[in-house]
């Protein structure tokens, strides 16, 4: 049974601190680590001990709202549920890129969108729902299901979107060899993971060969939205990546950010960078 509130809104940061992040998604409080919030929690410890849920690396999840829940985005049912690695199944820090990517679409029908490590869908089904065309890339079989669910759930099963299972560098470069082209890329790759017959892979040295193979498969006149949470890689390093590997012409647009949320204490919560492109 999946419990759902339409009027609950999809997520809230509410405070971080002490190396953990207190989160609403929709009715459900949570909270999870965030290590890189070193500093005191800027709410009262009655205000983390109301958590429905709570993560803790080594012992996993506690508290009694273990059923999957569904929140609305922007249009969108998605569904949550706790993960073994300490996620929910929704990243609120893409969704701040959603606007942008809806006026990189505009005027475009039909375009084609690789979305590589996709993940559970959200950005998948936003770009859908803008009338892109989508690729669906990420090497978890069950996080792929759990996308297509979420597509499903928002009315979206009969969208164009293709679902793949794979690794994101080997999809690339069989792409490459059949010479297909996409308009529009979308990537968010780990820090650390593991590529084909279960080799270690490392997000600053494999950064450029996957870039590399993007830019391969780009059209001439691609938007390219890369973000990314490695510790040591900056805005300007990502930009730079994206430059390097797409070489585009004098006026393209290139933006690099932080990315960062607000929790409603007031407390900041650094989440990596961002590199946004338009070349045409």
């Amino acid at each position: 049974m999946v419990a759902s509130n339409p009027g609950q809104r999809a997520h809230e940061l509410v405070d971080v601190g002490d190396g953990r992040r207190l989160d609403r998604f929709g009715d459900r409080l949570v909270d999870r680590p965030a290590p890189a919030a070193v500093w005191p929690p800027r709410l009262a410890e009655a205000a983390w001990a109301a958590a429905d849920l709570r993560f803790d690396r080594g012992a996993g999840w506690t508290g009694t709202a273990n059923a999957p829940w569904t929140v609305p985005v922007d249009g969108l049912t998605l569904e949550l549920r706790p993960t073994e690695a300490g996620q929910v199944g929704l990243f609120p820090e893409h969704l701040s890129f959603w606007p942008w990517l809806r006026v990189a679409l505009a005027g475009r029908p039909e375009t084609s969108v690789l979305n590589l490590f996709a993940s559970t869908g959200a950005t998948t089904l936003a770009l859908a729902q803008a009338g892109a065309r989508v690729t669906h890339v990420d090497a978890s079989r069950p996080a792929v299901a759990w996308a297509r669910r979420n597509a499903e759930m928002s009315g979206l099963a009969d969208r164009p979107i293709r679902w793949i299972v794979d690794d994101a560098l080997a999809f690339v470069a069989r792409e490459n060899r059949r010479e297909r082209r996409y308009d529009g890329i979308v990537l968010d790759p780990p820090t650390f993971g593991h590529g084909p017959r279960g080799t270690r892979w490392e997000l600053a040295d494999a950064l450029p060969d996957l870039l590399d193979g993007c830019a391969a498969i780009a059209t001439d006149d691609a938007f390219v939205l890369l973000t990314a949470h490695a510790t040591g890689l900056d805005p300007d390093d990502l930009g730079d990546a994206l430059v390097d590997a797409f070489d585009p012409p004098p006026g393209a647009e290139v933006i690099t950010e932080a990315v960062e949320q607000v929790a409603t204490s007031g407390a900041v919560l650094p989440l990596g960078a961002a590199a946004r492109m338009i070349r045409g």
